[in-house]
């Protein structure tokens, strides 16, 4: 069936539901809602059956939805309408809430339903809930809606508030005056509601050290007490803010744009204070291990489980910036030479890696040797990766990678991947060549024919396309929770397994080899020889950046997303 997909964004809810629908056979074509005669003319050329809205925040055109059939996906159960639906649903402590699918009409959110699927509201932020209970829900409700639109026999079912299951309500936009943070009356429970409502977009208003920010991120602290309100400790970046019963950590801040100023982007805590941040608040360091049994926050959390051991990372949006890889690095290092045999590396629920930090780059005071120490950094961990011959590495997606954490994924002995997770194992839509060994990495996963074509499309797969390119060793259904659990049970067995020493001893023969053959030095040069010249000042690479740390919209649908 043709299928059209129209999004704000190619963000990653629309990555899904494009790999989903392109992995059952259907022809997906997918058009940003950048202006309604775009928009008709796109419709025009693609003569599609069905057109698919999975990320949109304004209507149709009635002559596109008055002639085709046009489903609309809408982060709430049935009968909840407004642009705020997840932001009210982790504000107000629902334990339940759904997806629903319903046609275009006149008015907004109030179509025939097409379908509506149920999930339980994790205790996580208003992204990381997105990207994982509502993505799942959302893709199920979305292909049973395509299924039901393609047997033709389905009558979607008008909105009836007389319904017993038709729960939701018309809301209101969720503004600032809703989301503000008493500090001296709102307890930690309250405090981590607001602010993991307002995760990522658009923040929590407040002022700290005399400017106003948006609070981004929200994580408890178990020991760390203070005045309430008033900034505590420091942390790899983030900040401790006390509460009236005890503390939580902000892991990101935005300034506010000054009117007719430029625009702000969100930075490490401690990045975006800067200067304006006391001396005389002191770092209060945790190692992996200790975090990994306290309710803490932290970047970086290291556990074992008999020979395995479990290098967990959790770094917001995916992106490394030197300083995180380089403590990843300290990290996988420090794993390396404990009494395991099976290492398995991966983030608890969210992003695996996207790359380089473009906005730690964006905001730097020399962005070209910010880039490059970044690349750098990367290329280190990466390294280490591949070079581990005493251990078996695996790694496990229980989210989407990017970029160079496609290559970071990819280093490791076994790439084992939830059923939904996306990849983009390109670099070319940023104008760059890339690097972290991903001209010896991607080629031998994949072979040298399909590394250049992923590279040159510059499209996501899906997880089980990735398995049957070579990328991904097995594939494990279910949620971030089910998925490690089984992870846990696949690692032991591998620690357990009279074949483990015969698999090491074959893979350091194999690392010997392939030095042999080209060293790895080689392609570092030379991906680098290729990345110095990216980095140049006047390459399109800085507009490239620029324009997506500050979400310039293109002026129309990318090439690369137009066929």
């Amino acid at each position: 069936m043709r299928i059209l997909l129209v999004a704000q964004a190619f963000n990653s809810l629309t990555q899904r539901v494009y790999t989903e629908l392109r992995t059952r056979e259907h022809h997906v074509g997918v058009e940003l809602a950048l202006g309604n005669d775009l928009l008709r003319a796109r419709v025009a050329a693609f003569e599609p059956e069905l057109i698919l809205a999975p990320m949109l925040t304004t209507s149709i055109p009635k002559d596109i939805w008055s002639a085709h059939t046009v489903l609309i996906l809408h982060p709430g159960p049935k009968g909840d309408r407004g642009p705020s639906s997840l932001d009210w649903a982790i504000h107000e402590g629902e334990k339940e809430w759904g997806v629903t699918v319903l046609q275009a009409v006149e008015e907004m959110d109030a179509g025939p339903i097409w379908a509506s699927v149920p999930f339980v509201v994790a205790p996580c932020g208003k992204s990381e809930l997105y990207r994982n209970e509502v993505a799942d829900a959302a893709v199920q409700a979305v292909l049973l809606a395509v299924d039901r639109f393609a047997d033709g026999r389905f009558e979607p079912e008008p909105l009836d508030y007389l319904r017993l299951d038709v729960r939701g309500r018309l809301r209101p936009y969720h503004d600032q005056r809703i989301r503000r943070i008493d500090w001296a009356a709102d307890d930690t429970e309250v405090v981590l509601r607001k602010l993991r409502a307002a995760d990522s977009r658009p923040g929590v208003l407040d002022e700290l050290c005399g400017r106003e920010y948006y609070l981004h991120g929200g994580h408890g602290e178990d020991s760390l007490r203070g005045v309430p309100g008033t900034v505590i400790a420091t942390r790899d970046g983030a900040i401790c803010r006390a509460t009236v019963d005890g503390a939580v950590w902000l892991p990101q801040l935005r300034p506010r744009r000054v009117t007719g100023g430029p625009p702000t982007f969100t930075l490490p805590a401690t990045d975006a204070l800067g200067p304006d941040l006391p001396r005389s608040i002191p770092e209060v360091p945790v190692t992996p291990a200790a975090a990994a049994s306290r309710d803490t926050w932290s970047e970086i959390r290291y556990r074992e489980e008999g020979a395995v051991g479990y290098l967990e990372f959790a770094f917001p949006g995916g992106a490394m910036s030197t300083r995180q890889c380089r403590n990843l690095l300290t990290a996988f290092r420090q794993a390396c030479v404990r009494p395991i045999d099976v290492l398995v590396l991966g983030s608890p629920r969210d992003f695996f890696s996207n790359g380089i930090h473009l906005n730690v780059i964006e905001a730097a005071d020399d962005p070209v040797k910010e880039s490059w120490l970044n690349i750098n950094a990367m290329n280190d961990l990466v390294e280490a990766v591949l070079t581990t011959t005493d251990k078996l590495v695996i790694s496990a997606l229980a989210g989407n990678a990017a970029a160079g954490g496609v290559m970071l994924a990819l280093a490791a002995d076994e790439v084992w991947c939830r059923e939904s997770v996306v990849l983009n194992p390109h670099y070319r839509l940023m104008g760059l060549h890339g690097s972290e060994y991903w001209t010896y990495i991607l080629p031998r996963r994949a072979g040298a024919t399909e590394a250049e074509r992923l590279n040159r499309q510059a499209l996501p797969i899906g997880a089980r396309d990735a398995a049957a390119l070579g990328l991904a060793d097995r594939l494990l259904p279910g949620s971030a929770g089910t998925f490690w659990s089984s992870i846990r049970r696949a690692a032991a067995g591998l620690a357990d397994s009279p074949e483990l020493a015969k698999r090491l001893i074959e893979k350091k023969r194999q690392r010997a080899a392939d030095e042999v053959a080209k060293p790895l030095a080689a392609y570092r040069s030379e991906e680098l020889a290729h990345m110095r010249r990216n980095f140049a000042a006047g390459e399109v690479y800085h507009d490239l950046r620029r324009n997506f740390v500050h979400k310039v919209a293109p002026t129309r649908t990318p090439p690369h997303l137009s066929n």
